[in-house]
């Protein structure tokens, strides 16, 4: 029994499932197949207390749960009861194994309890291993089950719900009694020309069949686009106890989920629910504002913006006004934009490359919520303590400077309406052009070495951006630049990324400082990427999307991004760990 992760989004992943010669994808459902319960033909594994072979992957089981499957042994499978002490539960040789969850149809409606126990498990038994949760996956919660990290479910409540008269969907289950019309046209509900009510349990349960089987694939499609939490977050509302859960993983468990979150990702947040101001990525970024990023030294005059539907702002249509007005001063590259926005908070132009900030999208209805509020009032108090401005210029909407007004010192405002109207604008250049010129004028190129400086910050911290970009400077056109050191280049930004990619040069600036470093076994050879079961070691620091050292005998010889965490880099005995850029 093989499993290989193939694609993460967050805990969720989805992986190659071997066993028998047969390879399945997970997230997936264990269908029963017994002599009542024929399982579909579009089923993939089967579950069962027949003794008759047949085609497809099977787990057999005895009354008494003792799982085994064809041509494994028993020690594969582990059944974890929801009352058991975690710490003592022992892991032994290096294969993979199914931890099966019992009686967890029990714990789901205890949401802490709950997201406790399987947070910890997932934690004592690693990445390679599989969790499986029997009896209570139905299309409401499997994604977010999933992005709970768990890897297979099984048909049991489909069955169950089917003897109930009850018909799945993807905002939860409905009695065929309480159905006028049936909303769906899977394959079974599509020839019925009578009333729900009059559907008989065969009916039903194909029908449920295939309302977890699409759902399976929703789930699995979303983590491959890396939109799963999107996925999430929009079923959660049709149930206040999955809301529940989510919440108290937000709250409870912020260092597992950022842990396992990229920082550059192609997924698109879609802000539409009070959760998303507590997604991971959005937590970790806000803390890199406070603890990493350090502002251009030239900026002496701050100018607050307002966000923009197109991402990242500077192509949008406002903030090009707002760029005219501001280059069109004697002395623009002493003001420093930073964007107010949800769920963010704040935004400084030089990072507006950078994930989430750079793909996310949210309601405009010009009405803030109260912890929006707080959130960016918090935040925007903090940043303004470790970085000083001069001149504070406030070009938002009055309903945003309402709020933000009474913690910034002596603001001019310049808006006088829409932010984008001829008389805002025209404000906007006036006070900008009599402030700019107090000022001692700053280069382009100066500034832009700064901005460069303030993003490596962000990436790596303030000490290593110092060094790789000291003696540096900055050629192409935004957002394409290119880091150079005389002759050599030592990175380069692009807009499709938003982060500094390391050449070797770059990467050799910076590995005294002993960080996203990955260390191989000296006999491995490095031809393409580099492998899991080629790791010997890797920084903990390390996330998806990171700028990783490969080192060997602890000499720098490639360059990379890495595909796992550190710690997963450390675990897993297969599956591409850094996609190699450069190498010596």
């Amino acid at each position: 029994m093989h499993f290989k992760i193939e694609k993460r989004d967050g805990p969720a992943r989805i992986g190659e499932f071997k066993t028998d010669q047969k390879q399945i994808k997970t997230p997936n459902i264990f269908f029963i197949n017994t002599k009542r319960f024929k399982s579909p033909f579009f089923s993939d594994i089967l579950i069962t207390n027949e003794k008759k072979k047949t085609k497809k992957p099977t787990l057999k089981f005895s009354d008494k749960l003792l799982i085994q499957i064809v041509h494994e042994k028993n020690d594969k499978f582990c059944i974890v009861n929801i009352n058991e002490n975690l710490t003592d539960l022992k892991l032994k040789g290096d294969f993979v194994k199914i931890f099966i969850v019992a009686n967890a149809i029990k714990l789901l409606n205890q949401p802490k309890t709950f997201v406790d126990f399987l947070i910890n498990l997932r934690k004592k038994i690693g990445y390679q291993n599989i969790i499986y949760i029997p009896s209570v996956g139905e299309p409401k919660n499997l994604a977010l089950l999933t992005y709970l990290g768990v890897d297979f479910f099984d048909s049991t409540n489909a069955i169950v719900s089917a003897r109930n008269n009850s018909l799945f969907f993807e905002n939860g289950s409905f009695s065929i009694y309480e159905l006028t019309e049936n909303p769906c046209c899977c394959p079974t509900c599509f020839k019925l020309n009578y009333a729900p009510s009059e559907m008989k349990f065969q009916e039903i349960l194909n029908h449920n069949y295939y309302a977890i089987i699409t759902e399976i694939k929703h789930i699995r499609n979303a983590i491959n686009q890396q939109n799963l939490r999107n996925l999430v977050e929009n079923r959660v509302k049709s149930d206040p106890n999955l809301t529940a859960i989510l919440r108290i993983l937000d709250k409870d468990h912020y260092e597992f989920l950022e842990k396992r979150t990229p920082v550059a990702s192609k997924g698109k947040i879609i802000a539409t629910s009070i959760e998303s101001l507590c997604r991971p990525e959005i937590k970790r970024f806000q803390e890199r504002i406070i603890s990493r990023y350090k502002k251009p030294d030239s900026a002496k005059v701050l100018l607050l913006l307002p966000c923009s539907a197109k991402k990242p702002y500077s192509f949008s249509k406002s903030h090009k006004f707002f760029r005219e007005k501001l280059l069109s001063t004697k002395n623009p590259f002493i003001v420093h934009e930073v964007i107010i926005t949800s769920p963010i908070g704040i935004v400084p132009r030089d990072l507006e490359l950078v994930y989430p900030a750079s793909s996310y999208d949210i309601s405009v209805t010009g009405v803030w919520d109260e912890i929006e509020k707080k959130m960016i009032k918090e935040l925007l108090s903090k940043y303004l303590k470790l970085n000083k401005y001069r001149k504070v210029i406030v070009h938002l909407p009055v309903e945003i400077v309402d709020f933000i007004k009474p913690i910034l010192s002596k603001p001019i405002i310049t808006c006088k309406d829409n932010p984008t109207s001829k008389e805002s604008l025209d404000n906007l250049f006036k006070i900008l052009n009599e402030t700019v010129n107090n000022y001692e004028k700053i280069k382009a190129k100066i500034r832009s070495k700064e901005d460069v400086l303030a993003l490596a910050s962000y990436q790596f911290g303030k000490k290593i951006a110092e060094n790789l970009i000291k003696n540096c400077e900055i050629k192409g056109k935004y957002p394409y630049q290119k880091i150079m050191n005389k002759n050599a280049q030592l990175g380069m930004i692009t807009k499709e990324r938003g982060l500094i990619s390391l050449t070797i040069n770059g990467a050799e600036k910076i590995c005294k400082y002993n960080k996203y470093w990955v260390e191989i076994y000296n006999d491995f050879t490095l031809k393409g990427s580099v492998f899991a079961p080629g790791i010997k070691d890797a920084d903990d620091e390390i996330r998806i999307g990171d700028e990783v050292l490969v080192t060997r005998k602890n000499k720098l010889c490639a360059v990379g991004v890495a595909q796992m965490n550190g710690e997963e880099m450390k675990q897993l005995k297969q599956g591409e760990a850094v996609k190699i850029r450069h190498r010596i």
